[in-house]
């Protein structure tokens, strides 16, 4: 009996016909609104200038009618930071301003020099002035600057703890219990998490349902991806992977718009958390899997789906799909239910650049994109740029993948990217669009590199561990985010550009490890191990 497999199937059932398209339309849209969980601290967590509130200043500046920077020009300390002189945002003066003998009509030559020199200084005791123009994020709500300061980046640290756990549980889940359930059960905690994020009554609970929130978002986001490439044929596997991530640039440029008219951090995340409840309706629209159901022994259902996905796209099947290839039934024989190890299923180099590559990727991006929240500029605006910048990155993937394959545009990507990063360092503030400009070659290329790496990823692992395989080489890029806000925010603090210097070694590295990758060209979805092992055949 002649035994077939399931891309033999697929020529019959259509490789990407009305019903893949529907399918991978609804997937799209999971992309949009993990931009604003993954990024959304630009504007959730912003830091505004700030200096200490002191309660007889504040009387100071009512009754003399100042406005709340010629009061801080007045009454506070100016000190060194870098070789620049700025006032200081967590040190006050210790004085009686009532004895100063400070007046309205010409306060500075009251408050002479020789006084200021003199004056003795002390931390923050009454909270923080903020020039924030009525926008509230959770750092002025509760006051987490100075001391507290480093909670801002565990703010983002604990998102990618919980990446790191769910993509790990949901992987295994997703390869136990299938795709579509995993999918489903993720976008409910993303829900229920998510507005139990903008009900946080203190920064300690907002940074618990921050981990758990992200214990969803991820393990949900790589679910539903594994699932779409198992669905089409080899040649439309590339632009699926490509474009559902590119869906995550849409997002991008779509949260600062929303950003712009929802001033309260609170709010944004309402906002950003909605769409996940909304996916709960996809148990209704989405179909499981046919590859992990034929792995699962499960070829009833996966025969049902298929015949089901043949009649939308109006085509008839004459192979029978249980005949496809034995060799995968005996590999779960063998296999025992994941008592073999999904390492063993691929050459260790590839696994040791699995996981390196996506630890590089998620710095450098994550880092890059967080940046923009400290440089002073128009936010925006800024922001805005740096989402389009994503798009063109999208369209070199599809132009050169199927063209030169999958290592030599990868490896460019990141040298491209660590090259513009040294060189950004470098450019004076002066030349702003100039630095702007190769800032913005550097967001194309880690952009071009970050999404490339998932769907590489996919190649290299059989369907029984795929989710799995995707799911725990992304744990590094999981690590790679916890430890990205603690090098850009500390690093910056010491000299603004050195972040950068960073990321670029970083982008260098990962463009070498990639070399040390396999070409998966035009090669199959492989089934079982001897596809990795004898792809030949």
């Amino acid at each position: 009996m002649y035994s077939y497999t399931f891309d033999d199937i697929l020529e019959e059932a259509g490789k990407f016909g009305r019903s893949q398209k529907r399918i991978f339309a609804l997937l799209c849209m999971v992309s949009m609104p993990w931009a604003g969980v993954y990024v959304g601290i630009v504007f959730q967590g912003f830091t505004p200038e700030h200096w200490c509130r002191d309660s007889g200043v504040s009387q100071i500046r009512k009754s003399c009618g100042w406005n709340l920077m010629d009061t801080r020009k007045i009454t506070v300390p100016v000190v060194n930071t870098s070789g620049v002189l700025v006032h200081s945002q967590c040190e006050q003066y210790e004085l009686d301003w009532n004895a100063t003998g400070l007046t309205c009509d010409n306060p500075e030559s009251d408050l002479t020099d020789a006084l200021r020199s003199k004056a003795p200084m002390t931390s923050c005791k009454e909270g923080w002035e903020y020039d924030y123009k009525g926008r509230q994020s959770f750092v002025t709500e509760f006051d987490l600057v100075c001391a507290d300061a480093w909670v801002v980046d565990m703010y983002q640290a604990t998102l990618n703890v919980g990446f790191f756990v769910g993509s790990i549980a949901i992987g295994y889940l997703a390869d136990r219990f299938g795709r579509k359930a995993s999918f489903l059960v993720s976008n409910l905690l993303n829900g229920i998490f998510g507005i139990l994020v903008a009900w946080s009554p203190n920064w300690v609970s907002m940074l618990v349902f921050r981990a758990l929130y992200g214990f969803g978002v991820k393990g949900g986001w790589v679910a539903g991806y594994v699932l779409i490439t198992e669905l089409v044929g080899v040649e439309y596997r590339r632009t699926v992977g490509v474009v559902y991530q590119m869906f995550f640039s849409v997002g991008i440029l779509i949260l600062p718009l929303i950003s712009y008219f929802i001033t309260d951090w609170r709010w944004l995340q309402v906002v950003i958390t909605a769409p996940y409840i909304l996916f709960l309706s996809y148990y209704w629209f989405i179909p499981e899997s046919p590859r992990w159901l034929l792995s699962q022994h499960n070829a009833k259902k996966a025969v049902e789906i298929t015949e089901a996905i043949a009649k939308e796209n109006k085509k008839t099947l004459s192979k029978n799909i249980e005949n496809i290839t034995g060799t995968l039934i005996a590999l779960l024989v063998t296999a025992h239910n994941y008592n073999i190890s999904f390492t063993a299923t691929v050459d260790p180099s590839v696994n040791n650049w699995c996981l390196s590559s996506r630890f590089t990727s998620a710095v450098v991006y994550q880092g890059l994109i967080m940046r923009l929240g400290i440089l002073g500029g128009n936010v925006y605006i800024d922001f805005l740029i740096s989402g389009l910048v994503e798009f063109p990155a999208a369209f070199l993937i599809l132009f050169t993948i199927d063209r030169i394959g999958r290592r030599l545009p990868f490896a460019t990507a990141n040298i491209v990217a660590g090259a513009a990063c040294f060189i950004t360092a470098m450019i004076p503030e002066t030349m702003f669009w100039f630095k702007t400009a190769v800032a913005c070659i550097g967001r194309l290329g880690i952009t071009m590199a970050f999404e490339m790496v998932v769907f590489v990823n996919t190649e290299l692992y059989p369907t029984f561990v795929r989710n799995l395989g995707v799911s725990v080489c992304s744990t590094l890029c999981d690590i790679g985010g916890i430890v990205a806000p603690f090098l850009l925010y500390r690093l910056a603090a010491i000299w603004l550009e050195l972040p950068l210097i960073i990321f670029g070694a970083l982008a260098f590295l990962a463009g070498a490890l990639v070399l040390l990758l396999p070409e998966t060209r035009g090669v199959p979805l492989p089934d079982t191990i001897d596809d990795i092992e004898f792809p030949e055949k």
